[in-house]
């Protein structure tokens, strides 16, 4: 993977006229269509900024999605920090990030105060089960565009495939990639490792206590605890709220977990704003926006410590086989989820029709993907309506 760092005259730099702009409007613009979680999200970025933008190669968007889901917090959200600062540096970052995570942000709290106001939940079946077979068909590309750059060899291949049978007898994600970086580190680089070794760890963190009543600064800092430390998907941290704020802290009941869970699974953006919709139910708009902020603040430090890093890693040729084979297992583990999607996705004919026709626009057409959500949404809820799905 020689080739995934860019000429320095192709990165533009923080000062180029319109590029925070540019970034804001990007941005703005993909968190109010990325539907369907984060292997869907990174669909829609390698979509619009490798293929149609031309912002950064494809391998060096490998470099970064890889990267990233070695990171703890939510990874698609950290690859949207990242594309901003590729484009605009410290001030890109923090344009990119937030605008990505703010139309969501807003949107669950009106749904939040509806809830709190009415009692219960807007409808959005519809909306959602349109969406669905379109992002199917996205995730899909996507897999396709990646694992023609990411598996370069057939034993790269063998790796990616090994890392699916894995995945699917339940084995942790992190640990399946900083395996397939070793791994590939081992075979590619061994002749290397007869002079320089390294040992690469990574730990877990354990969730401190935390207070028994709910304050601004108790609900501020116990999300910025779960942003901080937690690995893995939108499944664990779900296990980890209830666990800790319905079971343990007794601020939450089951019923108000899964009313948040609906919420930010029927809104755009990133999975993780359903600490936007619980800090509304506790706080009220300042508990929103603390609980906010505190989750999602320690992806902009993460990212903004190792972003310089990431060319040096590239060019070191031991690190950059770690990142080889990791960015084959992230290819992998995105295959997988999509499957894993696509069945839950998939239920009935209707559905099936839809995402195959996405699919040839997509392969095909080239169409832009915010057209085809916008287009499975109306086509879902006018299906719903007419009782056909």
């Amino acid at each position: 993977m020689t080739a995934s760092i860019m000429p320095e005259s192709a990165r533009l730099s923080s000062s180029s006229p319109g590029s925070l702009a540019e970034l804001a409007r990007e941005f703005l613009r993909l968190g109010f269509v990325a539907f369907g979680g984060p292997a869907a999200h990174i669909a829609m970025m390698e979509e619009r900024f490798v293929r149609r933008l031309n912002w950064l190669s494809r391998e060096k968007f490998l470099d970064l999605l890889g990267a990233v889901n070695l990171l703890p917090g939510p990874s698609s959200t950290e690859l949207a920090i990242y594309l901003g600062e590729i484009r605009g540096g410290t001030l890109g970052l923090l344009v990119s990030g937030a605008c990505f995570i703010l139309p969501a942000a807003i949107l669950v709290v009106v749904l939040a105060w509806a809830y709190q106001t009415y009692g219960a939940v807007p409808q959005m079946a519809g909306l959602l089960i349109g969406i669905k077979p379109v992002v199917v068909a996205l995730i899909a590309q996507a897999v396709w565009n990646l694992a023609r750059t990411a598996l370069k060899s057939i034993a790269l291949g063998v790796l990616a495939m090994a890392v699916v049978v894995l995945a699917a007898f339940g084995l942790p994600v992190l640990a399946l990639l900083i395996g397939a970086g070793i791994l590939w580190v081992l075979i590619h680089e061994r002749k290397r490792l007869t002079n320089s070794t390294r040992n690469t760890a990574a730990s877990l963190g354990v969730l401190a206590s935390a207070p028994i009543t709910v304050g601004m600064l108790p609900l501020f800092l116990y999300f910025l605890k779960i942003g901080a430390v937690l690995f893995g998907s939108g499944y664990v941290l779900l296990a980890v709220l209830r666990a800790d704020l319905v079971l343990r802290l007794h601020w939450l009941t089951d019923a108000q977990l899964l009313d948040a869970i609906a919420v930010s699974q029927a809104t755009p953006g990133p999975f993780f704003t359903v600490s936007t919709f619980i800090g509304y139910l506790l706080g009220g708009w300042r508990g929103a926006a603390l609980a906010t902020v505190g989750m999602f603040l320690p992806a902009f430090v993460y990212v903004a410590a190792t972003a310089r890093y990431l060319p040096q890693l590239r060019n070191s040729p031991i690190a950059g086989a770690f990142l080889d084979g990791v960015n084959a297992a992230a290819v992998a583990l995105m295959a997988f989820v999509g499957f894993q999607f696509t069945r839950a996705a998939l239920t009935n004919l209707p559905l099936i029709l839809i995402a195959v026709f996405t699919a040839v626009l997509v392969f095909r057409y080239k169409v832009n993907s915010t057209w085809l959500v916008l287009g499975g949404a109306a086509l879902g809820i006018l299906l719903h309506t007419l009782g056909k799905i």
